[in-house]
């Protein structure tokens, strides 16, 4: 395996530590007035998106994770996983659902995401940031239930609820935040 020393680290550098893969968010060289000088991290852990502070001596060498991100079309589900399209070779590779996670309830067939591979299997399916989806149902406006901030429940086509607010009707496009899941706007209705 490649290996590279905390002269190396850059954020976005990919490092493989305790058997799992990790991305460096945040490094500061420390040289404290005593003592030996080392580099403080913050790194995420590819597989379950946590973040954890590390400290590594100056110098110091780590493993380079065997990473690869591989842009890909999502195809269609076949009940057990979902089936994506390599942009490059058109080779169709299928994925668990819970490696999307909750992001599933966005995927919409054609769509084009990033698929992070570790030693060659998907590990992480990053969807664009917003989406643009169809409202199919949602409850008209109440007359009167107009206070400030007031929103309904609104489902779109990809298969998703949100809130949205009143004035939103079946058939407007609403583009939405794929990271929190909330309604940015309207795109047309």
């Amino acid at each position: 395996m490649a290996t590279t020393d905390t002269s190396q680290f850059k954020n976005g550098l990919k490092l493989e530590l305790d058997g799992q893969p990790f991305t460096i968010t945040y490094f500061q060289h420390v040289k404290p007035g005593k003592g030996g000088a080392f580099v403080r991290t913050k790194i995420k852990n590819l597989l379950n998106g946590r973040t954890v502070e590390r400290t590594f001596r100056s110098g110091e060498k780590a493993e380079l994770a065997d990473i690869a991100e591989k842009s890909m079309q999502y195809l269609y589900n076949d009940g057990e996983s979902m089936i994506f399209m390599d942009q490059d070779t058109y080779d169709q590779i299928p994925i668990p659902p819970d490696v999307i996670g909750d992001q599933e309830k966005f995927m919409m067939e054609e769509m084009i995401v990033d698929v992070l591979f570790w030693k060659g299997n998907p590990v992480n399916v990053d969807l664009p940031n917003y989406i643009e989806s169809k409202v199919v149902q949602s409850d008209p406006a109440v007359k009167g239930d107009t206070s400030s901030g007031a929103v309904k429940p609104a489902t779109l086509e990809c298969g998703a609820t949100l809130d949205v607010p009143l004035f939103i009707k079946e058939g407007d496009i609403l583009r939405v935040d794929t990271r929190t899941g909330e309604y940015a706007e309207r795109v047309s209705g």
